[in-house]
């Protein structure tokens, strides 16, 4: 016990939390405060992924025009997930889909995938110890399960440091059906300003980048260059593959002096993509890693990079992220 302290919340905690309002009315938000400077918002009315995320008060990730939006509003056909695209720190791509809609053995699939705009069947939060100190943890359960169809689940442990300004995303897919699954799941985590600015200093330690088009090949030796905001800017996407296990990302704030990276394992998440969108408002750098390319799951099967899933079995996946001063 900490005699100075009334409430443990002093120093850091959780606070769930309702909207009242426009198209997020209702949602549930978990408010993570680690007491280091580290503040970061939870959806599990969104399949418990990270809307907002803070450094000592300042913002680090993009919040889309469409800002909140509940799952009752998501729309599934052609690319009107768009319309229900929160962006945020990280939006979950998956588990059906990732990138271009497309019919995949007779399956239409959307933009992305559903996983992203289902709610948590269950979530709570709790305060645990380890070896490595006390950490804030969120646990959520998402089932993305049809009727004659896939039966998958994803587990989500997001784990945040009190010692340190640094958080964990541990998700494991179950295959619960009696059938083989393809699966698929990409981490859309989402820069934006202040931390993201024509001064941003990015930094991705990939042995190759590929472009995903022709516009984005016309302007790969500038891939690492951030501009300000342009009129009429076009998407830039590109693959970066990485040499060994170790997958690692980072984005530098020269005014400010901070800087956020991501680490994974590249051999189980080896479809890194980098998103450049430097538009008016629509203004991101998306650092994404995943286990698949966004080109929709037809071409992954194509292309022999679709994973799957076999009854009982399960995959983990783990992303952490770091913030500093520099």
């Amino acid at each position: 016990m900490n005699s100075y302290i009334g409430h443990d919340s002093q120093l850091y905690g959780v606070e769930e939390l309702r909207l009242i309002g426009g198209k997020g009315d209702g949602m549930r938000l978990y408010q993570i405060h680690n007491g280091k400077g580290l503040d970061l918002t939870v959806s599990p009315d969104r399949n418990g992924d990270i809307t907002r995320l803070r450094y000592k008060g300042m913002n680090m990730s993009y919040l889309s025009p469409s800002g909140y939006v509940a799952p009752a509003y998501y729309d599934s056909v052609g690319t009107n997930w768009l319309s229900s695209f929160t962006a945020g720190f990280l939006t979950t791509c998956g588990l059906n889909n990732v990138g271009t809609p497309n019919t995949d053995q007779g399956e239409v699939l959307p933009l992305h995938g559903s996983i992203a705009n289902l709610p948590a069947d269950y979530s709570y939060w709790a305060i645990e110890e380890s070896e490595n100190g006390t950490c804030l943890v969120v646990h959520s359960e998402t089932k993305d399960e049809t009727l004659f169809g896939r039966k998958l689940r994803l587990t989500r442990e997001i784990k945040v440091s009190t010692d340190q300004n640094e958080f964990c995303i541990r998700d494991t897919i179950v295959n619960t059906g009696d059938k083989i699954e393809p699966y698929e799941i990409l981490y859309h985590m989402n820069m934006g300003y202040p931390l993201l600015d024509e001064d941003s200093v990015i930094e991705i330690l990939s042995a190759e980048v590929l472009p995903r088009n022709e516009h984005a090949a016309s302007e790969l030796a500038k891939w690492m260059h951030m501009q300000r905001p342009t009129a009429g800017y076009e998407e830039c996407c590109y693959y970066h593959k990485f040499a060994d296990k170790e997958g690692r990302a980072k984005i530098y704030q020269p005014k400010l002096g901070i800087s956020l990276e991501i680490c994974f394992d590249a051999e189980k998440l080896d479809g890194f993509v980098e998103w450049k969108m430097m538009g008016i408002r629509d203004y991101v750098l998306g650092l994404e890693c995943g286990n698949c390319y966004p080109d929709g799951r037809d071409v992954m099967r194509k292309e022999g990079m679709l994973k799957f899933l076999g009854p009982g079995e399960s995959q983990e996946y783990e992303v952490r992220i770091r913030l500093k001063d520099e």
